[in-house]
């Protein structure tokens, strides 16, 4: 009986190829069974069944069908990433490369030349540097461009030899320097302007990054192109119109913005711009003043250069503002404490001069008030009446405390440069 087993055995478990660790540690069944007798089979099934190895190729088996199954039917049941979040990805790394296009981006490089940025396309975009500031500059880092920077740019070209993204900077500071012109505009503003450049018509100058043109009317002095070049000038906005890319600008109205915050009898910060035999013609913020040699100190002066250089710094009071003739009239007479302290002793004078104009100021309101109550008191008798500039005229604090001074007036061509 054993003999016959043995020639009808050698039945063998085919390995499962498909499942990976059938690979790994090759499996095999009992080598012989034997099928003669039906006690034999159950024997032989019997012990299979329990064979361990047998039962765990048995669930491998069955976990690969389930697995196939789950593919065929419901091939993305249990994945995270489901094909909404792919087509959202897509869109996060794609944009509209177009010309004009507003792209945010990093910096990762920097030289002479401009920047590379990353704005996560398939190429790096690049930076020229003059494109990198609405001002000139020699290197993006003049502009705080530096590698790490995270900044919104605008597409403004592509280069044709590698496909790559040419950025700037500089196109969205120009929109948003004429948007701040306008605001200035509208607020009534005084801005300080550099002049760059002039023909026969005006200077150019520039205000907030951009040029704007100032008409040679629209300028408070007789001075040419060439004498206001590199200088700065307040200036006012007349016009703001970025469609035709105009801007026009004018020193005379914001001259005369700063001229009427000029008080009778107050002092002021003033520069020596140049001497003339009768007087010096003193810059308190942009606009001359004359300061008249008569007005220098109570002792005479009979040379204005031992006293005054053109580049010293003064305190200077008010006399008097002719605002339609854009003169104004200077003293250092009524801030000595005691007379010919400017000049003896000219440091004295501007320590004590706010107290010395102070005292100027309520000598001239007393008399002011005597004055009106003289005319007060005359009235009924005379039978005139009052009118708002009074009978003897317009009572102003141009009045000196010690009476009208004698000033020799210069020839009219001096005074026009005033």
């Amino acid at each position: 009986m054993a003999a016959l087993a043995q020639q009808y055995s050698g039945l063998r478990c085919p390995p499962l190829s498909s499942s990976p660790l059938s690979k790994a540690s090759p499996l095999r069944a009992p080598q012989r069974t034997s099928f003669n007798t039906p006690a034999t089979t159950v024997v032989s099934a019997v012990s299979v069944s329990n064979n361990p190895v047998v039962r765990e190729r048995q669930r491998l088996k069955e976990i690969f069908e389930d697995a196939y199954d789950r593919c065929r039917t419901a091939p993305m049941e249990g994945v995270s990433f489901t094909v909404e979040d792919f087509h959202t990805a897509i869109e996060k790394y794609d944009f509209n490369s177009e010309i004009g296009t507003k792209v945010k981006g990093t910096v990762f490089y920097t030289d002479a030349n401009g920047a590379l940025v990353d704005i996560t396309a398939k190429s790096s975009a690049y930076l020229p540097v003059q494109e990198a500031c609405i001002y000139r500059i020699k290197h993006v880092e003049e502009a705080g461009i530096l590698p790490g920077l995270y900044e919104e740019f605008v597409i403004v070209g592509e280069n044709d030899v590698d496909d790559s993204l040419i950025l700037s900077l500089r196109s969205i500071q120009y929109d948003l320097a004429w948007e701040r012109c306008r605001q200035l505009q509208a607020e009534d503003v005084i801005v300080k302007g550099k002049v760059v450049g002039g023909n026969k018509g005006g200077v150019v100058a520039v205000v907030e990054g951009l040029r704007g043109f100032v008409p040679f009317s629209q300028i408070s002095t007789k001075s040419t192109a060439e004498e206001l070049l590199d200088k700065e000038l307040p200036l006012k906005f007349v016009e703001v119109d970025e469609e035709q890319s105009r801007l026009v600008l004018s020193n005379r109205k914001a001259m005369a913005d700063s001229q009427a915050q000029l008080g009778i009898g107050s002092v002021v910060l003033g520069t020596v711009q140049s001497l003339k035999p009768y007087g010096a013609f003193i810059d308190i913020g942009g606009i001359n003043g004359l300061l008249h040699v008569s007005q220098i100190s109570h002792d005479r002066v009979s040379d204005i250069a031992t006293v005054l250089q053109p580049g010293d710094t003064l305190k200077v009071m008010i006399l008097s503002h002719d605002r339609e003739r854009g003169r104004v009239s200077l003293s250092t007479k009524k801030l000595e404490p005691t007379p010919g302290d400017m000049i003896r002793n000219p440091k004295l004078v501007f320590e004590k001069a706010d107290e010395m104009a102070q005292t100027f100021r309520q000598r001239i309101a007393q008399a002011e008030a005597m004055a009106r109550a003289d005319m007060l008191r005359f009235q009924p008798e005379s039978g005139l009446t009052l009118s708002s500039e009074g009978i003897l005229g317009p009572l102003t604090a141009e009045l000196p405390a010690e009476g009208v001074d004698l000033i020799d007036i210069p020839p009219a061509e001096e005074l026009e440069n005033v």
